[in-house]
C-alpha cells in the first residue's frame, strides 16, 4: 500500500506544502525547509517550532488515513484525510524520519520503504539517540517543535552529485521557495488578528508574495461577495491590480508571476487563508488579455472540503452549484471592472469625441483597423490634391493599415508591455502639424486653435503643451 500512495501525483513543492500545513496546525511560529547532501545523497528536512508531538501522538501521526475527513475538526486545521505526512513525504522519498519534542520529551519515529520491502514486514522504527545525532539537522530543533527529515529521495532527478546535481536541486528549491511565498502568503504576510509565520529556505527568509497587490493605492478593490450556504460561509473578494504605468516595471513584473499575467486571472480558492488553486474562471468565463488583471479571492473554511471536492494534495476544488450560479452573476461586473485599465485609457480631457487617427471597424466576426480619412490632417491633405493623388493616399493609407503588425504588437503588449517605447512629446513637429490646422481654419486666435487641438490625435495627448504649441503655429 505504500508504494501505491507514492503516486498521487505530488509534486515536489506541493508535497513541502503539505509538510508545511502540519505545522502551521501545530502553532508554529517559525518554519524553516532545509536541504543539502549527504553520503546518501540529497536531503531536505522541515523543521517548525510548533507544539510537537508526545510519543503516542507520533505513533498516530505515522499511521496512515490517521483521521476520517468527515470529522469535525478545529477550524484552523489545515488537514484534510490524515495522510499528507506520509503520503507527501512518500512521494518524494524512501525514508521518512520525524523527531519531534512536546513538553520536554522526545521521540522519534521513522517509515524506511527498503526495509519495509526487505523484511516483508510493516514495521515503523524507533531511531536510536545516537542515530539522530548523525542525522542533517539534528542539532537545530529547538526544545519544542518537529524535524520531518527526507533521505533517499529518488523523485528527484539529478546528473550525478558533482556540482550538476548540486545545481539541479538549487534550482528545484528555487520553485518551492516561489511555491510557498504563493501559497502561503497570508501567513507570512500576516493578517489582523493573526500572528505572521516566518518561513526560511536554508535559513534565508521567504517574503509572501500577495497575488493581489493589496497594499499598493494603485490596486483597485471591489465590494466583497458573500454566499451564505449550510456548511458555511463563501467569501468573494475581488481585485484589479494596476495598469503597467501605475507601478514600476520591477513590481508590474513581480506581480506576472513566472507564468505571466493571463494565466494568473482569475480565482484564487483558500482554505483557511492557504491557497489552495487559482488562476481559473472555473469555466465561468475565458481567460483573455484584457481581464488579466482582474483576480478574484474566494475564502472557504474547511467545513466545505466536501462540498468543494478538496483532493488529498490540497490543489484541486470545484465550487458546489450554489457557490457557482453566484459566482457566475458577478463574474462579468468583476472581469467589466478588469477591462477599464484597457478600454478607458486614452479618454481625451475634452468633453467632445477625439479625431483619432486610427478608427476600429468591425463586421460580421471580423476586426480591422485602419488610418481614419476624415481626421482633420487627413482629410486636409486629402483635399489640396488632384482626384489622382488622391487615389494613391487612399491606397497608400489602406496598405499601411492593413500591414499593421498585431500579432507582434499583441505578443509585445502582453508579454512586457513597459517594454515598449513611450510615446514622446516633439512639441516641434506639434507645431508643425498645427499650421496645417490653423490653415485650414483661415482667422481662428490662439484660443480657438488650442481648444481645437485638444479633440484631435496626437494633440489631445499633450494638454498640457498646447497652449505653446498655438502660439508658435500661429
Amino acid at each position: 500500500m505504500i508504494e501505491a500512495m507514492r503516486d498521487i501525483g505530488y509534486s515536489l513543492e506541493s508535497a513541502v506544502a503539505d509538510i508545511i500545513d502540519n505545522s502551521i496546525t501545530a502553532r508554529a511560529s517559525a518554519v524553516d525547509v532545509r536541504f543539502g547532501w549527504h553520503d546518501a545523497g540529497a536531503w531536505i528536512g522541515i523543521i517548525d517550532d510548533g507544539e510537537g508531538m508526545s510519543p503516542s501522538v507520533l505513533k498516530e501521526a505515522m499511521r496512515p488515513g490517521t483521521r476520517n475527513p468527515l470529522e469535525s475538526r478545529s477550524k484552523d486545521d489545515l488537514g484534510r484525510f490524515g495522510l499528507g505526512l506520509k503520503t507527501a513525504s512518500f512521494s518524494q522519498c524512501r525514508r521518512l524520519t520525524v523527531l519531534t519534542r512536546h513538553d520536554g520529551i522526545e521521540s522519534a519515529a521513522r517509515w524506511d520503504l527498503d526495509y519495509v520491502a526487505e523484511t516483508d514486514k510493516w514495521t515503523l522504527q524507533r531511531p536510536a539517540a545516537a542515530e539522530l545525532a548523525l542525522m542533517p539537522c539534528f542539532n537545530e530543533l529547538g526544545p519544542q517543535g518537529t524535524l520531518v527529515m527526507w533521505e533517499n529521495i529518488d523523485r528527484l532527478e539529478f546528473d550525478g552529485r558533482d556540482e550538476r546535481g548540486h545545481q539541479q536541486l538549487n534550482e528545484q528549491m528555487a520553485e518551492v521557495r516561489e511555491h510557498v511565498a504563493r501559497i502561503f502568503h497570508r501567513f507570512i504576510g500576516g493578517e489582523r488578528g493573526y500572528a505572521k509565520l516566518a518561513m526560511r529556505l536554508n535559513m534565508a527568509d521567504i517574503p509572501a508574495f500577495d497575488p493581489f497587490n493589496e497594499r499598493s493605492a494603485a490596486t483597485q478593490v471591489l465590494q466583497e461577495e458573500r454566499v451564505v450556504t449550510k456548511a458555511g460561509d463563501v467569501r468573494l473578494q475581488a481585485y484589479v491590480l494596476p495598469h503597467h504605468s501605475k507601478v514600476t516595471q520591477a513590481e508590474y513584473q513581480r506581480l506576472a508571476g513566472t507564468e505571466g499575467y493571463l494565466r494568473n486571472q482569475g480565482f484564487y480558492v483558500y482554505r483557511n487563508r492557504r491557497l489552495i488553486v487559482w488562476g481559473t474562471w472555473f469555466r465561468l468565463a475565458p481567460q483573455e488579455e484584457l481581464t488579466k488583471l482582474a483576480r478574484v479571492k474566494v475564502d472557504i473554511p474547511n467545513t466545505q472540503d466536501a462540498s468543494w471536492a478538496i483532493d488529498v494534495r490540497k490543489s484541486r476544488a470545484r465550487p458546489p452549484a450554489a457557490v457557482r450560479a453566484r459566482m457566475k452573476q458577478i463574474v462579468e461586473r468583476i472581469r467589466s471592472s478588469a477591462k477599464r485599465p484597457y478600454t478607458h485609457r486614452g479618454t481625451p480631457v475634452s468633453a467632445g469625441p477625439t479625431a483619432a487617427v486610427w478608427q476600429r471597424r468591425a463586421f460580421n466576426d471580423a476586426v480591422r483597423y485602419e488610418v481614419n480619412p476624415e481626421h482633420p490632417l487627413v482629410a486636409d491633405l486629402r483635399a489640396d490634391l488632384d482626384s489622382d493623388s488622391r487615389t494613391r493616399l487612399d491606397a497608400v493609407l489602406r496598405m499601411v493599415g492593413e500591414a499593421f503588425p498585431a500579432a507582434i504588437f499583441f505578443s509585445d503588449y502582453a508579454t512586457n508591455p513597459r517594454a515598449l517605447e513611450p510615446a514622446t512629446c516633439d512639441v516641434g513637429a506639434l507645431v508643425t502639424l498645427a499650421r496645417l490646422i490653423a490653415a485650414a481654419n483661415p482667422g481662428i486666435d490662439q484660443k480657438g486653435l488650442t481648444e481645437l487641438l485638444r479633440d484631435i490625435e496626437p494633440f489631445a495627448a499633450w494638454p498640457k503643451e498646447l497652449d505653446k504649441v498655438a502660439r508658435d503655429a500661429l
